[in-house]
């Protein structure tokens, strides 16, 4: 039954990509657009019951197998991150989404099977009943989707307040532990935004958000209003405003921490165009990376020059071998330039562990092409019950990785292409 199924969602997946507009008809092309959202929320109804029954099978397998209780989960949300092509912190919260529902948030799951409710909106309700208890959760489960009537026409705000004044209604000693909790959690992060820019973010309780933007936009005015603001924007008076509170240098004074640009030769001297990359950020352009090398050069921010070496043939960066057991310092820095990021596939969290891909106990050498980068989550659960990973000889191009699941299924995982030298691509 279950390939027979199978079989038959890859057809309906092959029709499906041959499907045309609706030929000048609109009301048709509204038809369709409803039904295909209709499709996708029944999509993610049987995605969250079959991520449930793969999860309560492998830990039933593992019970059987009489392994400790804590290897029973170990590295599911990981094979189920991977199924999906998406990280495993992504493949954890479709695992805790799928158990809710189907353990706990049965109306839940019947609206998004029959397509009233879409995969966004069910995750909300997930999200928002966290912190109860599996009966308390149930009572709210009820109360808005039982019936549903009850959410035609109310946006996603109004169904998180209905959502958070019932959970309060139940428990509020648990909501305020919540709360607690995210305090505790608050953090500043950054991701890449386009044109090579960046996103800084901060998360903090809501009443220091706003006091810390009320705050930048009132001293913006004020510089402004007294000419002070340097014929700068609002907005860009604000930014500046933060970074200099934040770093204690002016914007011109260059950045004070360690910042690693992996620049070719022909680009950084011979005015080429192939682009940077900028460690924990991505490509940057020729242009910008070197004008960032010059106002470096030209401030007083303390600058250094390292070459790193390439193979004539494949441009791959020279290994660094060693007896340790532990990867010594430059070869971890050469992991982290040539990775980037995590090597899980789908995984773009930052590198935390250097981690030998053929395990030292099995005489994997601590070498540049034995090791890999993985963040903390994805080397235990590589370590898991099951898993292999072996590096793959891959002559011209760049580091490759084969990772086995316990399951069978095997995925690829290259290093990200680093600027080349001049001479290899002359040749």
């Amino acid at each position: 039954m279950g390939a027979m199924l199978l079989e038959e969602l890859r057809a309906f997946t092959a029709r499906l990509q041959c499907a045309e507009a609706a030929s000048g008809d609109a009301g048709l092309g509204i038809d369709l657009l409803d039904a295909i959202e209709a499709l996708k929320s029944v999509g993610c109804a049987v995605q969250a019951v079959i991520t449930d029954d793969v999860a309560t099978s492998i830990r039933a397998d593992r019970r059987a197998r009489r392994l400790p209780q804590s290897e029973w989960g170990r590295g599911i949300a990981s094979q189920i991150a991977l199924a999906r092509r998406e990280s495993p912190n992504r493949g954890g919260r479709h695992l805790g989404f799928a158990q809710a529902l189907v353990h706990e948030m049965p109306h839940t799951l019947a609206m998004l099977q029959t397509g009233r409710l879409n995969e966004w909106r069910a995750t909300l309700l997930v999200r928002e009943t966290a912190c109860l208890s599996a009966a308390d959760r149930a009572i709210v489960d009820r109360q808005l989707c039982s019936n549903p009537a009850t959410l035609v026409g109310v946006g996603d705000r109004g169904l998180i307040a209905r959502a958070k004044a019932l959970a309060v209604e139940l428990d509020a000693a648990s909501v305020v532990a919540r709360h607690r909790k995210a305090v505790s959690e608050r953090r500043v992060t950054t991701r890449p935004a386009p044109d090579s820019m960046a996103y800084l973010s901060v998360l903090m309780p809501v009443e220091q958000a706003v006091c810390l933007q009320a705050t930048l936009g009132r001293d913006a005015d004020s510089l402004i209003a007294t000419g002070k603001g340097g014929g700068r924007t609002r907005n860009q008076v604000m930014v500046d405003l933060l970074f200099t509170r934040g770093t204690g240098a002016d914007v011109a004074s260059g950045v004070p921490v360690a910042v690693n640009l992996v620049i070719s030769d022909e680009t950084l001297l011979a005015g080429g165009h192939e682009a940077a990359q900028l460690h924990g950020f991505g490509p940057v352009p020729a242009g910008i990376a070197r004008q960032l090398v010059a106002d470096a050069v030209d401030s007083d921010t303390e600058v250094s020059l390292r070459r790193v070496y390439a193979c004539p043939q494949s441009g791959a960066r020279t290994a660094m071998e060693s007896q340790s057991r532990m990867f010594p310092k430059s070869l971890r820095k050469l992991i982290d330039l040539r990775d980037q990021t995590c090597r899980t596939p789908w995984c773009d969290a930052p590198i935390r562990h250097h981690d030998h891909i053929r395990s030292h106990g099995k005489s994997g050498a601590t070498s540049a092409d034995n090791g890999s980068g993985l963040c903390e989550a994805c080397n235990y659960a590589k370590e898991g019950d099951a898993w292999t990973a072996r590096p793959v000889r891959n002559p011209g191009r760049t580091h490759l990785i084969d990772l086995g699941t316990p399951t069978g299924h095997h995925y690829r995982s290259a290093a990200p292409r680093l600027p080349a030298p001049a001479h290899l691509r002359a040749s």
